[in-house]
């Protein structure tokens, strides 16, 4: 009946001592959000979909469509922008949002980035974004979307038409690739039409800037998390036996960018 976050104990074999760190996100089969990390200041960092209800992103009394921060333990900072506000609940730390899958922080700046999916037909298609997320800021859906602007709002920093389908989001601060350090990685579904294999795409950025992007691994189908490991190099896994993928004998796979010879 809900999406919920619930902490376990590695025992090794096994993961043990389950408990529930927040519950009570709309649950769907689809748009559910559920990204979580630990930003750099040790709080913990949940991304919500809205399920296709696109009322509770700006409902501050539902979870769905939100960002929310937490401790560890599951209890709420005091500086959360709305603690302490009346109808709002205080989990919440931005809103307005369809589903974001995505989420890092960027080197030096640390600033949080996100990825999210754009409208599927409930307001035209497409318009998948990386968004720049701060405290207390409402990021529009569904009163904004695509590139519209509104006082109040904020727009994506960028936006993909044909859509993409971004599901996640993680910045390169390693060796492996020096040219890359400070860039952001998305792995990205593939739109259900124009562009269904988009692969890994490579952003740019000079600080709160969109340079450009370079799409690359885009072979190998559905494209979910992406990360960089402890050896600086990338890893990607694909998500081609999800229903809405055509899998090759190999799928589902977790793959690895290495530089070629000429760049090592």
């Amino acid at each position: 009946g809900d999406v919920r976050v619930v902490r376990y104990k590695d025992a090794g074999s096994a993961l043990t001592d389950p408990t529930i760190i927040i519950k009570g996100f709309p649950a769907s089969v689809n748009h559910a959000g559920c990204c979580i990390k630990f930003g750099p200041d040790k709080k913990l960092y949940i991304t919500t979909g809205e399920k296709f209800q696109k009322d509770l992103a700006q409902n501050m009394m539902s979870l769905g469509g939100k960002t929310l921060r937490l401790n560890d333990d599951g209890t709420i900072p005091a500086d959360n922008p709305f603690v302490g506000k009346d109808k709002v609940r205080p989990e919440i730390w931005t809103f307005g949002h369809r589903n974001s899958q995505g989420m890092d922080w960027q080197p030096g700046s640390g600033l949080m980035f996100q990825s999210e999916h754009g409208p599927s037909g409930e307001a035209g298609t497409d318009g998948d974004e990386v968004n720049i997320v701060e405290k207390g800021k409402n990021y529009g859906w569904p009163i904004i979307h695509h590139r519209q602007t509104k006082e109040g709002l904020e727009s994506p920093l960028v936006e993909w038409t044909p859509s993409i389908a971004p599901a996640s989001g993680a910045f390169y601060n390693a060796d492996k690739f020096p040219q890359w350090r400070g860039n952001l990685l998305v792995g990205a579904l593939g739109g259900l039409h124009a562009n269904p294999t988009p692969g890994v795409i490579r952003i740019v950025l000079d600080g709160r800037k969109y340079v450009s992007q370079e799409f690359l691994a885009t072979t190998y189908g559905r494209i979910r998390a992406v990360e960089v490991g402890p050896d600086g190099f990338i890893y990607f896994s694909t998500s081609n036996k999800d229903g809405r993928g055509q899998p090759a004998s190999t799928d589902d796979r977790i793959m690895r960018i290495v530089p070629s010879a000429q760049e090592k």
